[in-house]
């Protein structure tokens, strides 16, 4: 684990803000501004998504986002570049890559290390690698200081749970609901009894992810969790100004305007 990630996503912290982002949507620099206003808006860890063509667990807003990054020709290897531009320009959260089998395999788990390493990359979630098939990716991953988020969901056992959580590194992705990601008004009921199984079995933070929205999910979950993960109502946002955030010349105006919406509609800090 890498230091920035023991000291930017811990218990300690009040309930952590994880925002997801498209890499290159809608381009190379308006990603690497939304990086900064996420981490000024409070977010304690950026996920970064890579673009792909067949997307397992993205719903259609996310989908539109890789189609709209795969135009201007964004990979993996350029994505991870992106992170080292971040930082040269201040960035100081944790980032974490999210991206799936097929395109770390064709990079090469050993070129994706060393741009990691060069790059300054603090995390790894790969969705559709199950925990069974993970384990040598992630005995590197603890080799190199790298964190292997772990995704469980309401529908995964106790006794894969605890296998699970009592390898997992850097937080818990905890899955609210089954399918794929998207905004959506109100949690299963079941997901909060699936929190308080996780808490049982899991020394590290849990985070929540698909489908939060709104303030009103946040202070839902702040008993059950310690951290949420917002990606479809950041990436919609980024649709609607697209344009705009394309546009050096109207860039900044679209940022704030972002910046706006999710300090009102989801509780996190206020504008500075």
């Amino acid at each position: 684990m890498t230091a920035r990630m023991s000291e930017y996503v811990n218990k300690k912290k009040d309930m952590m803000f994880i925002p997801f982002i498209t890499a290159g949507d809608p381009n190379k620099e308006a990603t690497i501004e939304l990086a900064l206003m996420l981490e000024s808006a409070g977010a304690n860890a950026l996920e970064l998504g890579i673009p792909y063509s067949d997307p397992l667990a993205d719903g259609p807003v996310i989908q539109k986002a890789s189609k709209r990054a795969l135009e201007h020709g964004m990979t993996l290897r350029q994505a991870m570049r992106l992170v080292k531009e971040m930082r040269d320009n201040g960035l100081k959260i944790p980032v974490i890559i999210f991206t799936y089998a097929n395109l770390l395999l064709q990079l090469g788990t050993d070129t994706f290390f060393q741009e990691a390493k060069e790059n300054e990359i603090d995390g790894l979630l790969v969705p559709d690698l199950p925990y069974e098939e993970s384990r040598a990716l992630a005995k590197t991953c603890d080799e190199q200081a790298i964190s292997l988020i772990s995704l469980v969901a309401p529908t995964t056992s106790d006794r894969r749970l605890q296998a699970i959580c009592s390898e997992a590194q850097g937080f818990v992705y905890c899955v609210s609901s089954l399918g794929v990601t998207g905004v959506r008004k109100t949690f299963h009921p079941d997901v909060f009894p699936f929190l308080e199984r996780v808490r049982k079995v899991c020394d590290l933070p849990i985070a929540v992810g698909f489908g939060i929205s709104s303030r009103e999910q946040v202070v839902e979950l702040e008993h059950h969790a310690d951290g949420f993960i917002v990606g479809s109502a950041i990436v919609s946002q980024i649709g609607q100004r697209a344009d705009q955030l394309a546009d050096p010349k109207s860039r900044h105006s679209a940022l704030n305007e972002i910046k706006q919406v999710l300090c009102k509609s989801l509780l996190i800090k206020s504008i500075v």
